[in-house]
């Protein structure tokens, strides 16, 4: 019995479209397999790993820490001033490292619960935000 395929469409940036048609056309292979080849080591049931976005800063001001996470920008200073979510206040600014947001979002709200039941590495954390300023 056939492998079971599903349709998939999408829109490539042209660059990456020719690459894709490049390859297809120096291995040989169908373009189907290729993308699904790709795809295979990146895609799992309930699991996803994004390459970072190469043309992204590593460190965030606020705003656009709201930005990424598609927040109010007082959402996040709350969350962030309370210690729930990572970052350093320096002064009245606020810096935050992009791939440290992107695995707080993909932990999840029980996560840092669970790894820290007494919240101890919350209030080194706040200890610590308190001498940066």
């Amino acid at each position: 019995m056939a492998e079971e395929r599903v349709p998939l469409f999408v829109r490539l940036p042209r660059d990456q479209a020719a690459a894709l048609d490049r390859l297809v056309g120096s291995t040989g292979r169908r373009k189907q397999h290729v993308v699904s080849e790709l795809l295979a080591d990146q895609l799992a049931v309930g699991h996803i790993e994004l390459a970072e976005d190469a043309r992204g800063e590593d460190v965030l001001t606020l705003e656009e820490a709201a930005a990424l996470l598609r927040l109010p920008v007082e959402a996040i200073q709350a969350r962030a001033a309370a210690g729930d979510l990572p970052g350093r206040a320096f002064g009245e600014e606020w810096r935050f490292s992009r791939s440290a947001l992107l695995s707080w979002l993909a932990a999840g709200e029980g996560a840092q619960e669970q790894s820290d039941p007494g919240g101890r590495g919350q209030q080194r954390e706040r200890g610590a935000r308190k001498q940066d300023r």
